[in-house]
């Protein structure tokens, strides 16, 4: 509202000047003849001297009338487009924010680049309608009222043929600009493809090198840089009729000004100071009528966009909870009857699961791949909420906890191991960052890792790369456990974590992992026995079901899959 104002403001004395210019123009006109037909060299110096004043006395008036637009078009642009900045950074943290409510089954069925998209480009095409593309709006709908009010009100006839190439101009600009957007979009998509192939040519460079395939990766890439070039001279051809499309219709506005107000002089209708007065309304009128197809085009995206934003906006999680219990977990876990469907792709992962662990016991979970085992620790970690029967946690539904609060009390190594692009401490520290150098050291020697980050130049101030890239799948995975081991949670969920890591560092873990497991519950999930044999439980997993149950001992004894899985293992490791 206040930048409404301003624009207003700063239109009035943008306005004003061009009466004052009108006003000597017919000074001069009307006090040249006057001033020549005067014999007396005295009279001529007086009045010169009041002409003089008066010329003078316009000019600083128009002066300052420029400095006064200048400061309100500057408060206009605090207020306005400030704003908008404003608006992009509250509604960047409002996505981002929701973001991370999401469940996992939204990250399943959309891709980064289009969250990335989200968050990023539809974002700033929404705030270059609530910044710039209002601005000029107002300042169009302002400029037109104030300025065609009046000039039709000194001659209606001569107002309609100064404006009759600016509907023209406006027609053209908003043509030609959907033509550019249009382009600028190719031109975005085909970046994004670019960006997007030396990404993963770099990531996987070690891949790439080892094919032998930097022929083609190259040949590859030309191909995308031609494509972003022709794309390129296409924007640069429809660029190059901008300013001649704009230059020819402001020139014929300033023709038909000078050669109809030339009739209406000579006809007495109006005076010489208003040709002069009507060119400069003609070029006020030129950028906002210009900006008009810009305008309309900036609200058609920003609403295209805003809907793109809304869309993931509106997309609740169901991860919430009514009770919102806030309580420190002891860490007993009860599966009654439970089954759990994957939302996005219909595939039945667990059916009919029922077991319990008491509070700082051990469980060890086995089974082949896709048998349902990395499903258990995501409905554990609330990652996702059963389809059928019920999980209890503290005798509790896992459903009734604050889905954040019982979170930080879990500590999850997951099969797939992220690390983020920063120090080795700061990896292990990620859950929290106030942790003691003391706590760090000993998780790190907990999960074999301290004498490898002793061999590092930096030590644990070392950078390990997009993703861990500079350390061995062993060590990032041994990093992963220091991380989760360094919170001394309540519940240790270990899912697969040990797969990238040979057998004798695993038993080193393990006895390590031992003495850590004592007052916390404990689930070990492998498809190696070497892992789960010394769980006080162990559940052996197919097809999403429970076919065996017992600690290892008594599984050896009986013929089944756990025998089978320990005789072929055993034989592998003799080998």
């Amino acid at each position: 509202m206040l930048g409404i104002v301003f624009v207003v403001l700063s239109n009035l004395f943008a306005i004003y000047p061009a009466q004052l210019v009108r006003q000597s123009f017919d000074l001069v006109a009307n006090n040249i003849t006057e001033f020549k037909n005067l014999s007396d060299v005295e009279a001529k110096s007086k009045f010169y001297a009041i002409f003089e004043t008066a010329v003078v006395k316009f000019g600083l008036l128009i002066v300052a009338m420029a400095l006064l637009r200048g400061l309100f078009l500057f408060f206009m642009r605090q207020s306005i487009i400030v704003m908008c900045r404003l608006i992009e950074y509250d509604q960047k943290n409002d996505i981002y924010t929701h973001y991370q409510q999401l469940p996992l089954e939204f990250y399943r069925k959309n891709s980064t680049g289009d969250l990335m998209a989200r968050i990023s480009e539809d974002v700033g095409r929404v705030r270059m309608y609530t910044g710039p593309a209002i601005m000029y709006g107002i300042n169009l709908i302002v400029l037109f009222i104030m300025v065609i009010s009046y000039m039709a009100s000194v001659n209606v006839e001569f107002t309609l043929y100064v404006l009759l190439p600016l509907p023209i101009l406006s027609v053209s600009i908003y043509f030609l600009n959907n033509q550019i957007e249009k382009r600028s979009d190719q031109i975005q998509k085909s970046l994004s493809r670019l960006s997007t192939f030396v990404q993963e040519a770099f990531s996987g460079i070690r891949v790439l090198k080892a094919f032998g395939k930097e022929k083609e990766s190259a040949m590859l890439f030309t191909a995308e840089s031609d494509e972003y070039l022709k794309r390129s001279i296409q924007l640069g051809n429809i660029n190059s009729w901008f300013a001649p499309i704009i230059m020819t219709l402001i020139g014929t506005s300033s023709i038909l000004t000078i050669y109809i107000g030339g009739q209406q002089v000579m006809a007495g209708k109006i005076t010489t100071g208003n040709i002069a007065e009507f060119l400069i309304y003609v070029n006020m009128l030129t950028w906002p009528v210009t900006s008009l197809g810009w305008v309309i085009s900036i609200a058609q995206r920003g609403a295209v966009s805003q809907s793109r934003i809304n869309e993931f906006l509106n997309y609740k999680t169901t991860l919430t909870s009514a009770k919102n219990l806030k309580t420190e977990i002891k860490g007993k876990i009860d599966f009654k009857n439970v089954s759990f469907t994957y939302p996005d792709t219909g595939i039945t992962a667990l059916k009919d699961i029922t077991f319990s662990v008491n509070a700082g016991q051990s469980i060890g979970i086995l089974g082949t791949t896709g048998s349902g085992k990395s499903t258990l620790a995501n409905l554990i970690c609330r990652l996702y909420d059963v389809s059928q029967g019920e999980l209890l946690i503290d005798n509790e539904p896992v459903k009734d906890y604050e889905p954040g609060i019982l979170r930080k009390q879990l500590g999850y190594v997951p099969q797939d191991v992220f690390l983020f692009s920063d120090t080795i401490r700061n990896n292990i520290k990620f859950g929290n960052v106030n942790l003691s150098e003391a706590s760090i050291l000993k998780a790190s020697e907990q999960a074999d890792l301290h004498e490898n980050v002793l061999g590092f130049e930096k030590g644990y101030d070392t950078i390990i790369g997009e993703r861990g890239i500079t350390l061995s799948g062993g060590q990032k995975q041994r990093v992963s456990i220091a991380r989760a081991l360094v919170l001394h949670p309540k519940v240790l969920i270990l899912d697969d974590c040990l797969s990238a890591v040979d057998t004798n560092t695993e038993n080193i873990i393990l006895r390590h992992l031992k003495k850590e497991m004592k007052d916390k519950t404990t689930i070990i999930i492998s498809h190696r026995i070497s892992s789960v044999k010394m769980a006080e439980n162990i559940l052996v997993l197919d097809e999403g079901r429970i076919i065996q149950q017992g600690n290892h001992a008594q599984l050896i004894l009986v013929q089944g899959a756990y025998k089978e899985l320990y005789e072929k293992q055993l034989t592998t490791e003799e080998v």
